[in-house]
């Protein structure tokens, strides 16, 4: 059965609030999907608490924020919330030197939660950009094997890079993702920091993008696949009308 996602990002409890009851009017949203950032002291975890009840909840975890050493920090706050989803990536380095991280890659942190929370089913990251595609496969391979049971992937914004990822993941969960990119300039960002694929025929508009995420849930439906709605740049309220209308 097909699955969709939406991102929200916590900042404040209030925030949460509301986005939660911009989902609550979409029946078609199965999960929210909760970034844990840096920059705010909010974790993600600790805003899981408020929307789990209400949809299943997929905090993230970085796993640089991770010390080995010492058993994870969220135990008490995913059990006591009824977390029964996590996803893990490797997260981005801290802009100072006052913050402390750790060498801790992904599938060391997968294996932590298959050890320390067994009952928790653990996703992991996909990016099909940063490496070639025979590396990243093998990435996809190693976290599996340390006890991964699907992957979210970086937003797509071509249907036929989409489809190939697709036929090489068959044997794999996969969330597709999907974000609204409403600018050359931010076109630009994703070509420049994430090495983004767009095709031919993009456009920077609302039709464009909104055409593009009707394409990728038609093919989660005829998949039994999942997706993974990520509106950075964009307000849920403003964003999930203009698919689901």
């Amino acid at each position: 059965m097909s699955r969709t996602a939406v991102e929200i990002v916590a900042r404040e409890v209030e925030g949460v609030q509301r986005d939660l009851e911009v989902l609550k009017k979409f029946p078609q949203v199965n999960c929210i999907n909760i970034p844990d950032l840096m920059r705010y002291e909010f974790k993600s975890w600790n805003a899981a608490k408020i929307t789990n009840p209400i949809l299943p909840t997929i905090p993230h975890v970085r796993a640089m924020d991770i010390d080995l050493t010492k058993p994870l920090p969220m135990i008490d706050a995913f059990k006591s919330a009824g977390i029964k989803e996590v996803l893990v990536i490797a997260g981005d380095p801290p802009q100072d030197m006052l913050t402390t991280v750790y060498p801790t890659e992904s599938v060391d942190v997968i294996r932590k939660f298959r050890e320390e929370l067994p009952e928790v089913k653990v996703y992991a990251g996909l990016d099909q950009y940063r490496s070639g595609i025979r590396e990243e496969l093998y990435k996809v391979e190693r976290k599996a094997q340390a006890g991964a049971s699907g992957f979210f992937t970086q937003p797509f914004f071509d249907m036929r890079y989409l489809e190939m990822y697709a036929d090489l993941l068959e044997n794999f969960e996969v969330y597709w993702g999907v974000s609204p990119v409403l600018s050359m300039r931010s076109k630009g960002y994703w070509e420049r920091k994430d090495k983004a694929v767009f095709p031919k025929d993009f456009e920077p508009t609302m039709d464009w993008n909104i055409n593009f995420a009707h394409k990728v849930i038609d093919f989660i439906d005829a998949t039994d696949s999942g997706l993974y709605f990520m509106p950075i740049t964009i307000d849920i309220a403003d964003y999930l009308p203009k698919i689901y209308c």
